[in-house]
C-alpha cells in the first residue's frame, strides 16, 4: 500500500558461472549493476550541493535542537547556557588582553609597566579560568546528552520498521533505503546533534573575537572571514564526495554483507560445503570488494586534490591578513598594543571560525546520513498499516474476500486477480494448488498481514480497513513453514510475549508433540535455542517444525492458519499433528494450506487456486466428481502412493473422508 509499481530489476542468477556462459552471465549482470548510474538522481545530486545544504541545514539543526530536548531538557538546556557564557568571557578576556599590551608597550621602567598589567592580566586569568569551567560543564552535559539521543533514535526507527506495512519488505529501493538509515544514518543523529553544539560553541567564539575586532578596528572583521573561507570550501567539498560514495556503493554494500553471512552463518554453512560454493562467493564477494575499494581509491585521490586546493587558498588568505595588519600599522591606523591584541583576536576568531566551518562540514556530512535517517522514516510513516482504530471483536461469524486483487511491489503481474472466497465460523476451509498459485498470499491477506489493492476483506460484512490492526490479528494465530528460529528461551519461542498460562502452554506443546523436543533440552523451556551464544542448544528442521506448531496452537485464536505445516515432518509426526488440528478445530476455524490432498479431505470447503485465480471450489467429493484440476492432482498423488501403477487403492478399514475421521494415518494419498 502506497509503494509505486516498478519494472523489475534483472535478478542475479546464481545458477550460472560467476563470468562464464552464453550471453549475459550472472557476473556480467553484476557488473552491469554495480556500474550503473540508477543512483545518481537529480534529488540526491541537489540535495547534497552547498545550494541544498544551506536550505536542509536550518532544518536538521531544527531535528537535532528536537531530538536534544526529548532525550534532555535539562543537558540541552545546560550544554547552550554554559556555551553561551563561555563566550561572554572569552570576548571579555581578549579585551583585557588590550589593556595588558597597552601597559606593557607604555613609557617607562620595566617593573612599572609590569605592575601597571597586573589587574589586566589578573581580568585575562580570570576570564580564561572561568570559560575553561564553563566549557568543562558543557562538555559534561553534552558527553550525557549522546547516548539519551542515540536511545531516542534507534527506538524511533525500529518502532517504524516493526509498523511498516508488510508488503514494504518485498520492496528493494525500502530495503536500500532502510539500509541507508540504519548503516549509518541512525548512528550519525547524536553526531548531528553534537556537531550543532559545536557550531554554538564556534560561533559564540566567532562573535566573541568579531565583537572584539570591530571595538579595536573594522577593517579586522572581514579579512578573520576571508582567512577561514578556503579551508570551509575544502572541507565541505569532500564530505559531499563522500557522501556521494556511499550512497552509491548502498546496495553494494548490502548484497557484500549477505555474502558475508553466507560464507560465515552457521545456517547456510553446510549447503556452501555440500554444493561446492566456497570458490564462487569468494568470487562474487572478490569482485564487488574490488568495484568498492578502486571507487575509494578514486575518492581518496579526489579528496587529497581537493584539500591541498583548500591548503593554498588559505594560505594566501593568512598572508593577506598579515601583510593588511603591517600596512594599517605602517600608515599609523593602529596603535602597536592594538594591532598586538588584534592579532591574538584574529588568531582566536579564526581558530573559532575554523572549528565553525569544521563543525559545519561534520554537520553537512553527518546530516546527509541524518537526513537518509530522517527521509526513511517520514517514508517509513507513509507505509504504515492504514487501517482504523475501530478494535476488532474476539471471534467472528465469517471471513470473506471480495474481488480481491494483490500485486506485489516488484511484480510484473498481480499474485491475486478477482479472489472472492468465504470462510465460515467453525469450518476447515483448504486452499491448495501448484507453487506460485497465490495459496500462502491470499492466506496473509486474510490473515490481516497484507492489504490488496482491490477488493474488500470483511469480517462479518465490515471491511478489515474498519478495524485496529493488532486487534483483528488477535483473531489469528499462524503455523508457518518458513518460521522464524527465534534466539530466545523455548518458552519464548511458544508464548511469543504473551502472558504464560501454565495449563495452555502444556495442551499446545503436548498437541503439536514439542513436549518431547523439550524432554530432551537440558534446560527444558528455560533452554536458549541459539548455538551461537554460551549454554545455547539448536534444534533440527522437524523439531523447530513442533515448537512452530505449539506456538500456533498456544496462541489460541478464533482462526488457525495452517500454511504447509508439516513440511519438515515425518510420517508419524505428521498424523499427530493433524489429529491435533482437527482436536483444535472444536468450535474453531481452520484455514488449510498443503500440497498434501489426503490431508484437505476432511475440509467443509477447499478452493482451488491456479494463476491467483479461485478455479474450482467445494468438497473433496464434489472436486472429484468434476473431474477437474483438482481431482487431477489428487490422482497424481494417489498414483504415487498405489506404486504408480495407476490403481488407487481403496481406504483402509475403519478410514473414512469425512471431516471427524479423515484418513487417520494423515499421510498423502
Amino acid at each position: 500500500m502506497g509503494l509505486p509499481r516498478r519494472r523489475k530489476r534483472p535478478r542475479e542468477t546464481p545458477a550460472a558461472a560467476d563470468g562464464a556462459g552464453v550471453g549475459e552471465s550472472a557476473g556480467d549482470m553484476l557488473d552491469a549493476e554495480l556500474n550503473s548510474k540508477y543512483w545518481v538522481h537529480r534529488e540526491t545530486v541537489m540535495k547534497t550541493g552547498i545550494g541544498g545544504l544551506t536550505r536542509r541545514l536550518p532544518g536538521l539543526i531544527v531535528q537535532a535542537a528536537r531530538l536534544a530536548w526529548e532525550a534532555s531538557p535539562r543537558e540541552t538546556l545546560i550544554v547552550v547556557s554554559t556555551n553561551l557564557a563561555a563566550g561572554v568571557f572569552t570576548a571579555f578576556g581578549l579585551l583585557a588582553t588590550t589593556g595588558v599590551l597597552t601597559a606593557l608597550f607604555a613609557d617607562g621602567a620595566t617593573p612599572h609597566r609590569v605592575r601597571a598589567a597586573i589587574p589586566s592580566l589578573l581580568l585575562v586569568a580570570g576570564a580564561a579560568g572561568a570559560r575553561a569551567g564553563l566549557q568543562a560543564i558543557a562538555g559534561w552535559a553534552q558527553a550525557r546528552l549522546r547516548p539519551q539521543v542515540d536511545r531516542i533514535v534507534e527506538m524511533r526507527l525500529f518502532a517504524l520498521t516493526t509498523e511498516v506495512d508488510l508488503v514494504a519488505f518485498d520492496d528493494s529501493d525500502f530495503h536500500d533505503s532502510m539500509q541507508r538509515a540504519r548503516d549509518r544514518g541512525r548512528y550519525e543523529a547524536p553526531a548531528v546533534v553534537s556537531t550543532c553544539v559545536d557550531i554554538l560553541t564556534g560561533l559564540v567564539g566567532v562573535a566573541a573575537a568579531a565583537g572584539a575586532l570591530g571595538v579595536l578596528h573594522p577593517v579586522l572583521l572581514p579579512l578573520l572571514l576571508a582567512a577561514a573561507i578556503p579551508d570551509g570550501w575544502a572541507a565541505l567539498r569532500a564530505a559531499r564526495m563522500r557522501y556521494m560514495l556511499m550512497f552509491q556503493l548502498s546496495s553494494s554494500r548490502r548484497r557484500r554483507w549477505i555474502l558475508s553471512d553466507l560464507m560465515a552463518e552457521r545456517d547456510p554453512a553446510a549447503e556452501v560445503r555440500a554444493f561446492s560454493m566456497r570458490d564462487f562467493l569468494l568470487r562474487r564477494y572478490d569482485r564487488i570488494a574490488s568495484h568498492e575499494r578502486d571507487l575509494e581509491l578514486r575518492l581518496a585521490r579526489r579528496e587529497t586534490g581537493t584539500r591541498v586546493a583548500g591548503d593554498l587558498m588559505t594560505g594566501v588568505a593568512t598572508g593577506v591578513v598579515y601583510v593588511s595588519l603591517g600596512l594599517l600599522l605602517a600608515a599609523r591606523g593602529m596603535p602597536l598594543a592594538v594591532a598586538g591584541t588584534a592579532v591574538l583576536a584574529i588568531r582566536a576568531g579564526q581558530g573559532s571560525l575554523v572549528a565553525v566551518l569544521f563543525s559545519l562540514n561534520r554537520c553537512y556530512e553527518s546530516g546527509l546520513y541524518f537526513g537518509d535517517y530522517l527521509d526513511f522514516c517520514e517514508r517509513a510513516r507513509g507505509l504504515r498499516e492504514r487501517r482504523g482504530r475501530r478494535p476488532a471483536p474476539r471471534g467472528f461469524t465469517e471471513i470473506a474476500t471480495e474481488g480481491v486483487t494483490f500485486t506485489y511491489p516488484d511484480a510484473d503481474k498481480p499474485s491475486l486477480h478477482d479472489v472472492s472466497v468465504r470462510v465460515a465460523a467453525g469450518e476447515i476451509v483448504a486452499l491448495v494448488g501448484e507453487n506460485g498459485s497465490g495459496k500462502s498470499t491470499l492466506a496473509k491477506i486474510l490473515s490481516g498481514l497484507y492489504a490488496p489493492q482491490q477488493g474488500e476483506v470483511l469480517l462479518d460484512g465490515v471491511p478489515y480497513g474498519t478495524y485496529e490492526p493488532d486487534s483483528l490479528r488477535d483473531n489469528v494465530a499462524l503455523i508457518a513453514q518458513d518460521h522464524t528460529h527465534w534466539p530466545m528461551t523455548a518458552r519464548d519461542n511458544i508464548t511469543m510475549g504473551r502472558a504464560v498460562d501454565a495449563d495452555r502452554l502444556a495442551t499446545a506443546t503436548t498437541s503439536a508433540g514439542a513436549d518431547r523436543v523439550l524432554e530432551e533440552l537440558p534446560g527444558g523451556l528455560d533452554t536458549l535455542l541459539d548455538r551461537r551464544f554460551k549454554d545455547g542448544h539448536e534444534l533440527s528442521g522437524g523439531q523447530w517444525q513442533r515448537m512452530a506448531v505449539a506456538r500456533g496452537l498456544y496462541r489460541d485464536a478464533p482462526l488457525l492458519v495452517c500454511d504447509e505445516p508439516t513440511a519438515a515432518l515425518d510420517a508419524r509426526a505428521e498424523h499427530a499433528l493433524f489429529e491435533a488440528v482437527r482436536t483444535h478445530a472444536a468450535g474453531r476455524t481452520v484455514l488449510l494450506i498443503t500440497h498434501r490432498l489426503a490431508s484437505v479431505r476432511m475440509a467443509d470447503r477447499i478452493y482451488v487456486l491456479d494463476k491467483g485465480r479461485v478455479i474450482e471450489q467445494g468438497g473433496h467429493a464434489e472436486l472429484m466428481a468434476e473431474d477437474g484440476v483438482y481431482a487431477e492432482l489428487y490422482g497424481l498423488q494417489a498414483r504415487a502412493y498405489a506404486g504408480g501403477n495407476g490403481v488407487v487403492p481403496p481406504p483402509r478399514s475403519g478410514v473414512v473422508s469425512d471431516r471427524r475421521g479423515a484418513d487417520a494415518s494423515g499421510a498423502d494419498c
